[in-house]
């Protein structure tokens, strides 16, 4: 049987809100300091500044460029993404802010088709394209005079931790990488939570969306998958409920942030079913520290990765007692000392 269940769960950590992106500029569009429009607390040790960079595509990026108050000289740098349907103002933004308290220049950006970033369609997700967004945060970090362009590390929320792998296998310049709570994406959507669908499950699963394909070619739209509920009717899985209670309430929610509002286009997920992300994650050689929750439903996608990685340079931090969403914003269990040393060693 179709498990639509779990598709539907997997996108339900996904929606956008405003469709109105940046205008494309090169460096500086906004200094932030009077407009902090972040779900975390503005730091008083680091200047945010907006700036604008372009991918090897020319879809034109968008983000928030946190560099401490007290820099004098050219630093480590770190680009931070994601989770996966969310924006530079959420999650990512805090581990951003957090590191550069801790004497790095960090840049969190939002994905291509998302966000204030540029590009067209709206609301499509890609695991090429968005691979390639790591990369063109590095090529706008290393043209900063304030950034040592041989110590350039990245980080990945959620689903974009996913993306971090395949990006660090695939670009020699990134020194270091994290993941925090990390997805596969093309994993979960092509085969289900826990690899649960069957061959004929996909075959279903690839009509549905070719059959939409066809319906938005004919009315010129996009049709939108649906994201998380306004509501919760008390049936939903723990996991899900755990993403509402960020995306939907005071704690997470962004007006621009797919999760918190409207959805992928329903045909985003057809880019993830037969293009694997972590193809060549054992090539890997530069560190890379992996941290997930103990009592996360997505643990098993980090203890997996990890099995691949070759080398001694590699780590993978359980956080007790922490499920997914934890490893977003909460300083219980984010292991912050942990993250900077790593970096630290490292960059």
């Amino acid at each position: 049987m179709f498990r639509r269940d779990l598709i539907v769960a997997s996108l339900a950590t996904a929606a956008l809100g405003s469709l109105a992106y940046a205008e494309d500029k090169k460096v500086t569009l906004l200094n932030t300091a009077d407009k902090w429009d972040k779900t975390f607390p503005q730091s008083d040790k680091v200047e945010c500044v907006k700036v604008s960079f372009k991918n090897r595509y020319g879809v034109p990026l968008v983000g928030d460029l946190y560099i401490p108050k007290s820099n004098k000289t050219q630093l480590p740098a770190v680009a931070v993404s994601g989770p996966f349907g969310a924006v530079k103002e959420q999650a990512s933004g805090r581990y951003a802010q957090r590191l550069a308290e801790n004497g790095f220049i960090t840049l969190a950006f939002d994905p291509s088709f998302t966000g204030e970033s540029g590009g067209e369609a709206r609301a499509v997700a890609s695991p090429d394209i968005n691979t390639e967004d790591f990369s063109a945060a590095v090529d706008y970090l290393s043209t900063r005079k304030d950034v040592d362009p041989n110590k350039i590390g990245i980080l990945g929320v959620c689903g974009f931790g996913g993306f971090a792998l395949n990006a660090a296998a695939n670009d020699p310049r990134i020194k270091a990488t994290v993941t925090s709570t990390m997805y596969d994406m093309a994993r979960v959507l092509s085969k289900g939570y826990f690899d649960s669908m069957t061959v004929e499950d996909r075959q279903q699963l690839r009509e549905a969306l070719n059959k939409q394909r066809t319906k938005d070619a004919l009315t010129g739209t996009s049709e939108r998958a649906g994201g998380l509920p306004d509501k919760l009717n008390g049936d939903e899985p723990l996991f899900v409920k755990q993403y509402w209670e960020y995306y939907k309430q005071s704690r997470g929610y962004h007006p621009r942030s797919l999760n918190s509002n409207e959805g992928w286009t329903k045909t985003s997920q057809l880019s993830f079913m037969n293009m694997p992300i972590l193809a060549y994650s054992d090539e890997i050689r530069s560190p890379v520290m992996m941290m997930h929750g103990e009592k996360a439903h997505s643990l098993y996608f980090s203890q997996d990765a990890f099995k691949k990685l070759t080398g001694d340079n590699k780590e993978l931090v359980i956080v007790s007692g922490a499920n997914h969403v934890d490893l977003y914003d909460n300083d219980k269990f984010i292991p912050w000392q942990k993250i900077v040393d790593f970096y630290k060693k490292n960059l």
